[in-house]
């Protein structure tokens, strides 16, 4: 069956009409839902098939996580002397870590969705967006996991006495992970999309993944920031976010209501861009990849 994507709709003889894609924002969402188990199918596939066949299996969920937030609090907390706000060194980079994880998890799976997944596209139709939704869906399970470790370090130094103070803003946490989500989303698609073309993107997304963290207040506070440049460091959606995390837990960090507007705005517009740019690409997509 051809990989173009098609709409399936049932007339009233019972025949099954076949469509062709209608205009540039037809994202097909309605279709999405009714794929809706295969999502679920897909999602339970990837956390399966994560750690399959390991050693340590499960704990692969965090090993990463602890040793990378050991690491940073050694070389950029003891040897860099770098600042943490009066919060707690070992939970301020955990925190920062666990966001920045999941976001750029998301980023570098749907990155990868059209080269990656080629060749069961070729064979059977169902809609694209399945594969980037599973991938959101499984991301946000390693993140439960890797945030239920954050809390457990969280209540162990406010039991002892550290200078933390959670606050209500907690509440928000949920709309954050979304966006996260989102926004991993918009850029990834709109990577997939260019790698149809530009094989060489694929090779330079871990690379710019990681400088990115590095501009997104990971391994220190916005505070740490010189005025005249805090306004250039706000436009990356994900500095407000990763200041509100730690603000609604350690109580410090740098967070207005327009900072958060402006990351959310940001990233529904890399959001919209990416679907349009993933709607285009996967007509013709099996002609390049």
């Amino acid at each position: 069956m051809s990989s173009e994507p098609i709409e399936t709709k049932e007339d009233l003889s019972g025949w099954t009409v076949l469509a062709p894609r209608g205009g540039l924002l037809d994202f097909r969402l309605a279709e999405l839902w009714r794929y809706r188990d295969l999502i679920l199918r897909f999602f339970r596939r990837d956390i399966v098939a994560s750690y399959t066949q390991t050693v340590l299996g499960p704990f692969w969920f965090v090993i990463p996580q602890v040793f990378t937030t050991i690491m940073f609090t050694v070389v950029f907390g003891k040897i860099g002397k770098i600042g943490t706000d009066g919060m707690p060194s070992m939970l301020f980079y955990m925190l920062g870590i666990t966001a920045w994880n999941y976001f750029a998890s998301c980023l570098s799976r749907c990155a990868t969705t059209f080269s990656g997944n080629s060749g069961i596209f070729g064979k059977v139709y169902f809609p694209r967006l399945v594969m980037p939704c599973s991938t959101i869906l499984a991301n946000m399970m390693t993140f439960a996991i890797q945030f239920g470790l954050f809390l457990v370090f969280f209540a162990f130094y406010w039991w002892h006495g550290a200078a933390v103070h959670p606050n209500w803003r907690v509440v928000i946490l949920p709309i954050l992970l979304l966006q996260m989500g989102a926004l991993g989303l918009g850029i990834g698609c709109i990577v997939s999309a260019l790698t149809t073309r530009y094989r060489d993107l694929a090779l330079g997304i871990t690379f710019g993944t990681q400088l990115w963290m590095y501009a997104s207040c990971v391994v220190y506070p916005l505070s740490q920031i010189p005025k005249e440049w805090r306004l250039l460091f706000i436009l990356n959606p994900m500095v407000p976010i990763i200041e509100s995390f730690r603000f609604a837990f350690l109580g410090g960090g740098i967070v207005e209501i327009w900072h958060l507007a402006v990351s959310a705005v940001l990233s529904a517009i890399l959001l919209f861009a990416g679907l349009i740019m993933f709607s285009r690409a996967e007509k013709t997509f099996m002609d390049t990849v």
